[in-house]
């Protein structure tokens, strides 16, 4: 026997659609302000009222191509407004907003525009090279928009392209946004650094409006119409870490980089503007604390940076923290829209002294409401919020990739609702997690599991030492052995027993490495990322300590 059938309550449902969030800012945050660096030169400053007006006049423009809904546009630009514009007007209209990261390989950006099949492509014009040798291997695209003005367009021989400044000043701005199912794909992001081809994961306009919610709390980005918000992550990197979507939600004065991210232009820029938060990978932030060692330069407008995209080290969350600024780790990956976790200190912690807020910013935090986190072991049996267990960490929730783009099998998603992240944690009893390794590229010696990511922190707290990595090599009696490749600071002298007699007292003794080699540069992925396969590639060769 069976009860009443529960209550529904009598509240409106409305779709949560990306245009919304544009068409609010517009109405109530109108005289906001936007500054962008162009491509060209200069800053281009207008306000969200100005660019609702943009993205819907790019709206018509792009109907009149042909463009409808469903088909997936192809982006391949740096953090402009005109980028904002295209990522706001195609997902709006219907369309698919397929952000390419330009700086993979070009036979990677031609896999994956295949894999998507674009019809459209829209590029920066300091990306006509690529371009021009991307678009007789991609037969589906049917046309090429130069996101630039007339004097700037690249004279080339394809066919079939479009000046973006042209095309919106000779459209009309009356567009009205079409209302549809919230489950509908808005954009389509692909994963870097995984082994094979890399995967698509497709977002929804709801999954989209709930990420943006959760990243303007307090606790994350802390946006409101007062904050003025920079991310130093490109529209290509997991869509600028929803701070587009947030900062739009929030009416937060929104601050783009364009392409340049180094510490003078990206301190610079910070200055001018005021910025009050800003968010990108530690490489960005230790050019910030270069620069200011050099210079002399400070942020006196910046309240706090999110860090995201690999682990900061102990030694940069320092750095950052002894000039004022408060540093808040998160964890997430492309799959998880990007955020799944914050790290900002939580009161009892504030109140315990500086060591704890450290200890604290060091960690990758807490999952934000609307993703749920676990560890596991390897026959996925969760283990204790002990702090000390060490497991897989699994998520699953609103903005969690149930599964990847014309991808039948997933291998990470399971039947339970899980999706095996591929990150080794621990987590404490308050759910705080850290990031110990990747399960590739976490160290198996003699049965025991040595973290490259602490061995790396350890290591890049010596004064000379600029940047460090840290990967298993093979050994015929351990299984594997830590490898440690040093980036010396500029001008510094070190040597191996230097280091490994810094490293002695601060890890076990069966951590310390067999090895120390110095190289002038780490190779580093699309994403900031140190490619560790590279790495094993390139000291394959070395022979093991037995």
């Amino acid at each position: 026997m069976t009860g009443p059938a529960p209550m529904r309550g009598l509240i409106m449902d409305r779709p949560l659609l990306i245009s919304s969030l544009l068409r609010h800012a517009a109405a109530m945050h109108g005289d906001r302000e936007f500054v962008a660096r162009t491509i060209e030169g200069g800053l281009h400053r207008y306000t969200y009222a100005e660019a609702h007006v943009c993205a819907r006049r790019l709206a018509n423009a792009l109907t009149a191509l042909g463009v409808a809904p469903g088909d997936h546009i192809a982006t391949i630009g740096w953090s402009t407004h005109r980028h904002y514009e295209a990522s706001y007007a195609v997902a709006g209209m219907g369309a698919i907003c397929h952000t390419v990261n330009p700086r993979l390989h070009p036979e990677q950006v031609a896999w994956i525009m295949n894999h998507a099949e674009d019809a459209l492509l829209l590029a920066d014009a300091s990306f006509a090279e690529l371009v021009v040798g991307l678009a007789p291997r991609v037969p589906s695209l049917r046309g090429i928009v130069f996101m630039t003005d007339a004097a700037h367009v690249p004279d080339t021989d394809l066919p079939a392209v479009h000046c973006y400044e042209d095309m919106v000043d000779g459209a009309s701005d009356a567009f009205d946004w079409p209302e549809f199912d919230e489950r509908t794909a808005s954009s389509l992001c692909y994963t870097s650094g995984t082994t094979g081809n890399p995967k698509g994961v497709l977002y929804s306009h709801r999954s989209t409006v709930l990420h943006a919610y959760a990243a303007c709390l307090p606790d994350m980005f802390g946006l409101g119409e007062a904050a003025v918000a920079m991310p130093a992550a490109g529209i290509f990197h997991v869509n600028g870490w929803a701070i587009p979507y947030a900062a739009t939600l929030a009416g937060a004065k929104l601050v783009l980089p364009g392409q340049r991210l180094d510490g003078a232009s990206v301190t610079d820029l910070m200055n001018a503007e005021g910025v009050t938060c800003a968010a990108g990978v530690p490489t960005v932030w230790q050019g910030l604390v270069a620069h200011r060692q050099e210079a002399g330069t400070c942020v006196p407008s910046l309240h706090h940076i999110v860090v995201g995209g690999a682990a900061a080290s102990r030694t940069l969350i320092e750095s950052l923290m002894r000039h004022g600024i408060e540093v808040r780790h998160d964890w997430g990956m492309t799959e998880l829209s990007p955020i799944g976790t914050f790290a900002t200190p939580r009161p009892a912690t504030r109140t315990a002294g500086p060591d704890p807020v450290l200890d604290h910013a060091c960690r990758q935090g807490r999952a934000l409401f609307g993703v749920e986190l676990r560890i596991v072991d390897d026959a996925r049996r969760e283990l204790p919020h002990d702090g000390a267990s060490m497991g897989e960490l699994e998520a699953r929730g609103w903005w969690v990739a149930g599964g990847y783009f014309r991808l039948d099998h997933s291998a990470a998603h399971h039947d339970d609702g899980w999706f095996s992240t591929g990150d080794v944690c621990t987590m404490d009893a308050h759910g705080v997690i850290e990031v110990k390794d990747r399960s590739k590229d976490v160290i198996k010696s003699g049965g025991e599991w040595i973290s490259s990511i602490d061995l790396e922190n350890h290591a890049a707290a010596h004064p000379s030492v600029h940047m460090a990595a840290v990967i298993g090599m093979q050994h015929p009696k351990w299984d594997e052995r830590p490898l440690l490749v040093v980036v010396a600071r500029s001008g510094a002298r070190v040597t191996k027993e230097e280091i490994l007699a810094f490293l002695t007292p601060r890890v076990a003794k069966w951590w310390l490495p067999d090895d120390v080699v110095f190289v002038a540069e780490l190779p580093l992925g699309a994403t900031g990322k140190v490619l560790k396969a590279k790495l094993r590639e390139d000291h394959a060769g070395r022979n093991p300590t037995i």
